[in-house]
């Protein structure tokens, strides 16, 4: 056969040439002749199927057989397993056994680890955002709050006087009138209507009536008023929709019914009016057809009964509600409306019924021995009478039929709890004892019955009970906590811990272990029963639950620690901080953290302990030596505090903070003698210009003025940029009043601002000097340099604004402070802002620009203090008090803060409340506040304690910037 003898062969049936391939023959609108029409789907088909029959084989896949389904097949796969909990496919026949749910707890755990991971963080950038969001977004409801309750002050005579908006620009009056002077074409019907309303018709109708509008009695109709009384109507009933709609209620409608609170909406509901009447007329109809159509349905009777009730026939809902027990003998709750609507006698029978066809309901054990028995005992009188002695029959009596229902109860029921309680709380402890035996015998996992047959025994036998119920239920925490409470009530304190040691490994051991958060509530809930001991054990072996290492576990554990303080629970607080230290010892914000509790909130010895550790764990920290140096000095142990400090000159030889903490002591002590040795020593040991600087403090408070030049120089020598030496010697200069002085003093200044162009405070300083000379223009030069050397510094533009006001420039001042605010960035702008709102703002505007301000610097405590004193002089002191508070709060280190809200509480507090707040003062020692550190480093109040430096700021903060070019004494 040739190679290409197949041409000369017939070719088989329904053969197509290119088939093979996926070419066939196509018709196209360019084809001359017309082609060859292709093969339908079908006949490719049959003529694979026949082709693969007489080769023996599958059909072939070019054209969708195998290859098709096949395809279908996996795209069914992929959509099978799109899900992963679907298990539809490989883990179909997989049996959930207990190494699955281990798996999907460990991996619970992890999932739960990672997103505690930096959650702390994480919850206070959002909310950081969230807060500046809604600052910068305000709703219009936040921005008239204030305006909305000020309308609350607005008496019934100020509102009834406010006068009636007018048209000022006369629009209105101009339109009526161009509405006035319109005509139009009247029809002919109303002019014959006209015509012919004044004459008289004599005709009838063929009822009788007469045909002008009157009726057969004689009385006109008015359609206008019955209209008017339907919109009335109308109104009414939308305005009881409206209210049902907004309290979100669905009864009475007929689209929607609440199958668990119509009843309870029903009881609720009263009849006020014939509009009610007529509801209840329709409603009862409704209520017949659910009770015949359905008489097995017990809250159909309910309903039906309670609407009769509040309609007034009482005996119709007695009838209803007993026909409905008839239908409905299962139902705990037709048996109890049939019970609350009888009256005493016809309840017991009807209770004794309910009981017998369902004595297996605790419910209805519990409520008919609640509804007879509870609250219903005599009180007997006191007197030896015929009436006390019935009294005390009467209660016996009641008491025995008490416990008669209770056991029938228990007869029927042996494994409800609630009854075994209630029988139980009848008895005396004798036979208390023995019914809680017998209950825990048959109820063995209760916890409840077995905590109180272990109140009521002794403490041994306590234990033993205790050691049953544990075996009884070991998931149970409740029993590891009482059982620990015991030991720790028989003194017992090592026991406690080896009590809960062996609780967390037999609840972790049984997979009852609970959540660190619940650990941490349990142990709240022992302290507040008093259970210290316990409290601690709890913390001691829960708190690092969960927690790896890589978690951070001090962040989260002082953040445990502060929640725990803020709901008042300070010896939860107290153990967390000692677990914490045992985990973290040489964490010095740990130490300061549990400092700070035993401060507010523990004794004076705790404090000192827990420093003295703190100082043992952390050597090289100066805080903790000076925090217990400073302790020991207020409880008056000076010699105990010099004590302190030598250990810390130890620890720390060259650490200048302990120098000068030991010159504060020996200053305070009258020992001046031995703090000028300790600054010499200091000055050499340590020389800091820090120490410098307190050298020259102190000899300026002993008044030995040539002795601070001179050590002021020797400090320049060796630090010719401290800025603080160069006011310091001005200052020195400038306190003599000399003329010459004063040339030597400016000449301090100037080298001062050459040496540290960048302190403020040395060029505010320069400026008042040339002010008090009477040389405003030089004042005004320095501090335009200055505020070319420090252009953003809100202190410069203060004083510049201040140096124009006080020569009486008001429209410079007022043009300097709007460049200000307009250079100095909006969070340090507080100052500026309170500045125009006193001196360059009239009264009326002063609120709406504290508005702007706050809007704009938000978070400043001397605007704060502005807005405070704005409500105080609109004689809004529950506002103003607040805002002083807010102030405090925010940056309690200014000491101008505080004297402006004692000096409100002067006026308008309680003297207590002045007290506090003068207390608190004192114990923060406020260092900072534009007139707080002029009067406490003036040399005049050297030695004073901090209740004389807060009154006489009190007197200089009012009126501060026009003194200040004159009272200027201290850096």
């Amino acid at each position: 056969m040739g190679k290409y003898d197949f041409l000369n062969q017939q070719a088989p049936e329904n053969y197509v040439a290119g088939l093979g391939r996926g070419a066939t023959g196509f018709t196209t609108r360019s084809d001359l002749g017309p082609a060859r029409e292709g093969p339908s789907e079908d006949q490719i088909k049959e003529a694979l199927a026949k082709r693969a029959a007489q080769l023996g084989s599958g059909a072939g896949t070019s054209f969708g057989g195998e290859k098709k389904d096949q395809e279908g097949d996996n795209h069914e796969d992929d959509d099978r397993f799109q899900d992963p909990e679907n298990e539809v496919g490989l883990f179909a026949t997989g049996a959930y056994d207990r190494d699955d749910d281990d798996a999907d707890r460990i991996y619970q755990e992890v999932d739960e680890k990672m997103d505690r991971r930096n959650k702390i963080r994480r919850e206070a950038r959002e909310q950081k955002e969230r807060d500046e969001y809604e600052r910068n977004n305000p709703k219009i409801q936040q921005q008239f709050a204030d305006l909305k309750r000020a309308l609350s002050t607005v008496s019934d005579d100020e509102w009834a006087s406010i006068p009636e908006v007018g048209d000022l620009t006369g629009k209105n009056k101009r339109v009526k009138r161009n509405q006035q002077n319109r005509f139009y074409a009247v029809p002919d019907s109303v002019i014959a209507g006209a015509n012919e309303s004044g004459q008289f018709d004599t005709s009838v109708e063929a009822d009788g009536a007469k045909t002008n509008g009157e009726t057969a009695d004689g009385t006109m109709t008015n359609f206008a008023d019955i209209g008017k009384a339907r919109d009335k109507v109308l109104q009414v009933r939308l305005d009881q929709a409206a209210q049902g709609s907004g309290a979100e209620s669905t009864e009475g409608t007929s689209t929607s019914v609440d199958p668990k609170g119509y009843l309870t909406s029903l009881s609720k509901s009263e009849l006020t009016g014939d509009i009610n009447v007529g509801d209840v007329k329709r409603v009862r109809p409704l209520l017949e057809s659910v009770i015949k159509t359905n008489p097995k349905h017990a809250p159909g009777w309910i309903a039906a009964a309670r609407l009769e009730e509040f309609a007034g026939k009482q005996v119709a809902a007695r009838n209803l509600i007993a026909r409905g027990c008839q239908y409905c003998p299962k139902s705990e709750d037709a048996w109890l409306e049939s019970v609350r609507l009888n009256e005493k006698k016809n309840a017991k029978i009807i209770a004794a019924e309910a009981i017998k066809q369902n004595d297996s309901s605790v419910r209805l054990w519990v409520e008919v021995y609640a509804l007879f028995f509870r609250h219903t005992a005599p009180k007997i009188q006191n007197s030896l009478s015929i009436n006390s002695v019935l009294q005390a029959k009467n209660l016996e009596d009641d008491l025995r039929a008490k416990k008669r229902v209770l056991r029938q109860a228990l007869d029927h029921i042996p494994q409800s709890v609630a009854i075994w309680k209630e029988a139980v709380s009848l008895e005396g402890p004798p036979d208390a004892r023995l019914m809680l035996h017998k209950a825990t015998e048959i109820i063995p996992l209760s916890v409840e019955l077995w905590l109180a047959l272990a109140r009521l025994e002794t403490p041994e036998s306590a234990q033993v009970v205790l050691n049953k119920a544990r075996k009884a239920i070991p998931t149970s925490h409740e029993i590891w906590i009482a059982a620990g409470r015991l030991q720790e009530q028989l003194g017992e304190p090592a026991k406690v811990d080896t009590i809960m040691r062996r609780a967390i490994q037999s609840l972790a051991k049984a997979s009852a272990m609970l959540k660190r958060e619940e650990w941490i509530s349990e142990a709240e809930k022992c302290e507040d029963e008093g259970a210290i001991l316990t409290c601690g054990a709890i913390i001691r072996e829960t708190l690092g639950w969960s927690l790896d290492e890589d978690d951070d576990r001090k962040q989260i554990w002082m953040q445990d620690a502060k929640e725990s303080i803020d709901r008042g629970k300070f010896g939860t607080a107290r153990a967390m901080y000692a677990y914490a230290l045992r985990v973290f010892v040489n964490r010095k914000s740990l130490w300061l953290a549990a400092a700070d509790l035993e401060r507010n909130h523990g004794t004076k010895e705790a404090l000192w302990q827990v420093l003295q550790k703190a100082v043992e764990a952390c050597p090289q920290s100066d805080v903790l030596w000076l925090q217990l140096a400073k302790e020991k000095w207020n409880s008056g142990e000076v010699d105990e505090a010099r004590r302190v400090l030598g250990k810390a000159f130890n620890q720390n030889p060259d650490n200048e903070d302990i120098w000068l903490a030991a010159v504060k002591l020996e200053s305070d002590a009258g020992q001046v003698d031995r703090a000028r040795e300790l600054l010499s020593v200091a000055r050499r040991e340590a020389g800091t210009d820090r120490v410098w600087i307190k050298s020259v403090a102190f000899e300026r408070t002993q008044k030995n003025t040539s002795a601070a030049l001179d050590l002021a120089q020797d400090g320049l020598d060796r630090y010719p940029k401290a800025a603080k030496l160069h006011m310091m010697k001005g200052q020195l200069y400038e306190y003599d009043h000399e003329p010459a002085k004063l040339t030597q003093a400016r000449e301090a200044y100037i080298a001062g601002t050459r040496a540290a162009p960048h302190a403020p405070p040395l060029w505010i300083l320069a400026s008042r000097l040339e002010e008090k000379m009477k040389l405003v223009v030089k004042a005004r030069s320095i501090l335009e340099r200055a505020r070319l050397a420090i252009p953003k510094d809100p202190s410069l533009w203060v004083e510049s604004v201040r140096v124009e006001r006080r020569a009486g420039n008001t429209n410079t001042a007022q043009n300097l402070m709007a460049r200000a605010l307009q250079d100095v960035p909006p969070e340090r702008s507080g100052s500026l802002w309170a500045e125009r709102i006193w001196h360059l703002e009239p009264r009326n505007q002063r609120r709406a620009v504290a508005l702007e301000a706050i809007k704009k610097a938000d978070n400043d405590p001397v605007l704060f203090v502005s807005v405070a004193r704005i409500f105080w002089g609109e004689r809004k002191l529950e506002k103003a008090a607040s805002w002083f508070e807010k102030a405090v709060i925010l940056d309690s280190d200014v000491g101008d803060t505080w004297a402006w809200y004692v000096k409100f509480l002067q006026q308008h507090g309680e003297k207590e409340k002045r007290a506090d707040v003068t207390n608190k003062c004192e114990s923060v020692e406020p260092r900072h506040g534009e007139v707080w550190q002029s009067v406490k480093k003036d040399p005049r109040n050297a030695g004073k304690s901090i209740t004389e430096i807060l009154k006489l700021v009190m007197g200089l903060v009012d009126g501060w910037g026009e003194k200040a070019a004159v009272l200027q004494n201290g850096v």
